[in-house]
């Protein structure tokens, strides 16, 4: 296991989300990501890969302003994170359907110039994928063991269908890209609970 101290949150925390319980299902480009598989099928995500590649997004997401940045969740349990994220920090999200043409066609009142893009499912927003690809715009996306990672630059491991798992990550995220920004210098400064990011 992680030594705790470098870890962004204790793993217990991780744990308790279910950040790392995958599916039953895994495509060959996740398996670099897996620990184990249990006895029940389950596969089980790598904690200690799953940290580090939150750390890199991090790092790669804070070389950009707010308004730079378009976070996408078709899937309804990323909605709240989401709109949380969206209020601690700026950042730019489409929680529901991602409308077609917003990165893509300049003449639609809901157009923007984004510099980065990052998704909650590759599949369930896969249009989002396809949009960012046709204007050269980097894809960050948060895979399962099931999810392919064609057209992504940067695959983040973790159950991305779990309401505790998604609220979790995007609280980190936050909190991390505050810091990293220069926004707040510490986490105490940061007054969100990983709670505030998770559907009641």
């Amino acid at each position: 296991m992680a030594n705790e101290k470098e870890l962004l949150v204790p793993s217990d925390m991780y744990l308790k989300s279910g950040i790392h319980i995958g599916t039953k299902f895994k495509t060959r480009y996740m398996e670099r990501f897996i620990y184990k598989t249990r006895p029940d099928g389950l596969s089980v995500l790598n904690l200690q890969r799953i940290d580090e590649r939150i750390k890199v997004a991090v790092q790669f997401l804070s070389q950009f302003a707010p308004d730079d940045i378009l976070i996408i969740s078709r899937r309804e349990n990323g909605w709240k994170p989401l709109r949380k994220l969206n209020e601690t920090t700026g950042i730019n999200v489409v929680a529901g359907r991602y409308p077609p043409g917003m990165l893509t066609n300049p003449a639609l009142e809901i157009y923007r110039e984004s510099k980065v893009v990052m998704v909650t499912d590759a599949w369930p927003d896969r249009n989002a994928i396809l949009d960012a690809n046709q204007v050269g715009v980097p894809v960050v996306a948060l895979c399962d063991t099931n999810n392919q990672s064609n057209n992504i630059d940067l695959v983040i491991p973790c159950n991305n269908k779990g309401r505790k798992s998604l609220g979790l990550l995007f609280f980190i995220m936050a909190r991390e890209y505050l810091k990293a920004t220069g926004k707040i210098k510490t986490d105490a400064e940061f007054k969100a609970t990983a709670e505030d990011f998770t559907d009641e």
